[in-house]
């Protein structure tokens, strides 16, 4: 008995010495990076208003909810969403009116969509009361827009201009950021 003992006090303590190898622990030369990417779109309630109006502007049926209510069932909203006000449904509405005339001149590169979303003379044919209009009535959307999403009016303009420039038929001049992260005119 006093052999198993000792030997399985041998063993114990050859295990024991055997598990308590030393570890070093090196910095590395180079620090640790870790990228992390995160994609956080604080305008999304801008987007929607953007859609709404321009499904309007399209004319694209159901554009426009029944009695204010819009249902959305993929995610909750952070705010109350109140809808488009009369006054920005009647900017779209002429925007409506005008369109097919707009997408004319367009075409024929002889007006552009700016980075402002604002429309610019690029060929002196094109009417300056349509021009004049369209400026117009965008700047009422913008602005309705801007107050009723608490975002800075610069930037309804320029996440407005992207979707606008999107939708602009072929030939249509565009203002849009190169490479270098200037802004230059380019036919779309």
């Amino acid at each position: 008995m006093k052999n198993k003992m000792v030997v399985l006090t041998v063993l114990l303590a050859v295990f024991l010495g055997v598990g308590c190898a030393s570890v070093q622990v090196k910095a590395p030369k180079d620090p640790i990076k870790v990228d992390i990417t995160m994609r956080l779109d604080v305008y999304q309630h801008v987007v929607k208003d953007i859609d709404d109006i321009e499904s309007i502007v399209s004319g694209k049926t159901g554009a426009k909810p029944k009695d204010g209510m819009k249902l959305n069932f993929l995610m909750a909203n952070a705010c109350a969403d109140e809808g488009l006000s009369p006054d920005v449904e009647q900017a779209a509405m002429r925007r409506k009116d005008r369109r097919a005339e707009l997408t004319s001149w367009e075409s024929k590169g002889a007006v552009g969509e700016n980075k402002f979303g604002l429309v610019e003379v690029k060929g002196g044919e094109a009417p300056a009361d349509l021009v004049n209009s369209e400026n117009s009535d965008r700047m009422i959307i913008y602005n309705a827009l801007s107050q009723k999403n608490g975002a800075p009016l610069e930037d309804v303009q320029k996440i407005y201009a992207k979707r606008l420039q999107d939708d602009a038929p072929a030939g249509t001049p565009i203002e849009a950021m190169n490479v270098s992260g200037s802004y230059e005119w380019k036919n779309k």
